[in-house]
């Protein structure tokens, strides 16, 4: 992370708990499901990493300034260009980015780093195509880094660091599928059921 935009110096974070979403235990809300199967929504995988940074690192009214600095673009650049960081980008009836998600791929695990929503639900509805992608390609661990209200709702839960190491341990393993693997065209209904399901 860095303190702000114009911080050029990176710093990390281990903190004592750490945020997941366990994948055999996700919630989707009704309303948020109804939204999916409406095809408001166009998702897209990968495709433009450059908008979905912006839109992260894009000021809002609660957050004026961003801890996403031209070194950790950079970078994330750099990780998108080999394949390790993905993008799910959301947009509407006009084709325009209004939300998406960023995040990093090692072994089975998804390191989610930042979202960002400029239409109602749009970041919401990223998140839950990311968990079905993450499912269907057999990854075991979805690391939020902190658990917020937002997060909550979708069955976010706060970890003490040597049970998140423990987890991060089981990762170590090969995918059943790439992260690209998932069709985009898998109908609503497919995909709520997807995310819904246990094993």
């Amino acid at each position: 992370m860095a303190e702000n935009a114009e911080d050029d110096e990176l710093f990390w974070i281990e903190p004592k708990h750490r945020g997941i979403i366990p994948l055999n235990d996700v919630h989707v809300p009704k309303r948020l499901a109804r939204t999916i199967r409406s095809g408001r929504f166009t998702i897209r995988i990968d495709e433009d990493f450059e908008g979905v940074i912006n839109g992260c690192s894009a000021p809002r009214p609660d957050r004026p300034s961003t801890w996403i600095n031209n070194r950790i673009r950079q970078l994330y650049s750099e990780l998108f260009e080999m394949g390790h960081c993905h993008t799910v980008e959301v947009y509407n009836k006009q084709d325009e980015l209004v939300g998406g998600l960023y995040g990093v791929e090692l072994n089975a695990a998804f390191f989610g780093e930042s979202m960002f929503s400029f239409e109602k639900d749009a970041s919401k509805v990223a998140l839950i195509y990311l968990i079905a992608r993450l499912k269907y390609a057999g990854f075991k661990l979805l690391d939020t880094q902190f658990v917020t209200d937002h997060l909550e709702k979708f069955g976010a839960i706060e970890v003490n660091r040597e049970e998140f190491q423990r987890r991060l341990e089981r990762t170590r393993v090969r995918l059943r599928r790439k992260f690209s693997s998932m069709d985009l065209d898998l109908p609503a209904t497919g995909l709520l059921q997807l995310v819904n399901q246990t094993s």
